[in-house]
């Protein structure tokens, strides 16, 4: 097998992107777990902001 072709197949296989996809699978879900932990944190926090606010509409605490 001449030299060149070797190289161009060799490089033909580097531009495959299947092992991409699956890095970027767990980049994508650990993005939405940090999304959601940030977004159940705020909830929390408001919740309790929203909780109060209607007691004190209320006259109730």
């Amino acid at each position: 097998m001449p030299v060149l072709t070797y190289l161009r197949a060799r490089l033909a296989t580097l531009d495959d992107e299947d092992g991409f996809s699956t890095a970027e699978l767990l980049g994508n879900a650990a993005l939405g777990v940090g999304a959601l932990v940030v977004i159940w944190g705020l909830l929390e926090v408001l919740g309790t902001d929203v909780v109060a606010w209607i007691r004190g509409q209320l006259g109730i605490g």
